[in-house]
Parts: C-alpha cells; sequence; structure tokens
C-alpha cells in the first residue's frame, strides 16, 4: 500500500505525522501538488508536481494509484473517486471515506456549493485541532496497522 497526499491544502501538521510515519513504517509516501513544497530527504518519501489548474493534482493521484493505496485528502469528489477505485481516503481531521458514506458527503458538498452560488455565506471549515490531529493519527495507524 503506497500513500499519496493531495498536498495543496493539507494541513503541515498532517504532513508532519505523515512524513513520521512513512519513516517508521517505510511505507512509500508520495505528495502532490500544483506548487513547490519542500520535503524530508528520504528513500521513503517523494513529491510530484502538476501543472496549475482545478483538480490536477487529483487527477494525478486518481491516475497513479492502486487497489488498496491510501489517499490523504479532503477534497470529496476525490475522495469519491478513490473509493470506486478500491482505495483508501482519509480526511486530514481522521474521518474515513467509505462506499457507505461517500455519497452523503457527496450530497451535503454539492447542496453547500449551491447555497454559496446563491449569495449565503456558509463559512469555512474549522481550525485544525489536537483532537483533528490525534483522531488522524490514530486513524492512520490503525489503517497502516491492518495493513502489514
Amino acid at each position: 500500500m503506497k500513500i499519496w497526499v493531495d498536498a495543496d491544502a493539507c494541513p503541515a501538521a498532517i504532513k508532519t505525522i505523515l512524513f513520521k510515519a512513512a519513516e517508521r513504517t517505510g511505507r512509500q509516501l508520495t505528495l502532490v501538488a500544483n506548487h513547490t513544497m519542500s520535503i524530508p530527504r528520504s528513500p521513503f518519501i517523494s513529491f510530484i508536481q502538476v501543472a496549475a489548474g482545478a483538480d490536477v493534482a487529483d487527477a494525478e493521484i486518481v491516475r497513479k494509484m492502486t487497489d488498496g493505496d491510501l489517499v490523504i485528502t479532503a477534497d470529496i469528489p476525490l475522495a469519491a473517486q478513490v473509493v470506486e477505485k478500491s482505495g483508501i481516503a482519509l480526511d486530514p481531521r481522521g474521518e474515513l471515506y467509505t462506499e457507505e458514506n461517500i455519497r452523503e458527503r457527496l450530497n451535503i458538498r454539492d447542496f453547500m456549493d449551491s447555497l454559496r452560488s446563491s449569495g449565503i455565506e456558509t463559512g469555512g471549515p474549522a481550525a485544525l485541532s489536537n483532537s483533528d490531529r490525534n483522531r488522524f493519527a490514530n486513524q492512520l495507524d490503525r489503517i497502516l496497522q491492518q495493513r502489514k
């Protein structure tokens, strides 16, 4: 199982957790983004820079991932594609996307988009909290333990 990160919007604290997990487990971790970013020097950690544009990084992740790979993303349409392709999709707040919950998440996302496009201010997500970081780290550990 490889780990793919939709890195453009992935919080730095989550990247740090992922870097440590890749080193600890020897799993291949690849960050994909449309802007340059620094990563630790490691045989387990790599970076792919894609062209700027909407969903270019998402398309690259879906193209390169295989069954059973883990994708870290807050992007619900990307998570849906990962689940459809028999991958594992994990939100940076620790929510695991599944066949059972992804349709509901897409519907909520579409509803919020329609509210925003009609001029209603919906606000953004709350800042990443310590409990979010812990939930993510615990869920990541569970996934990595199951896939030894």
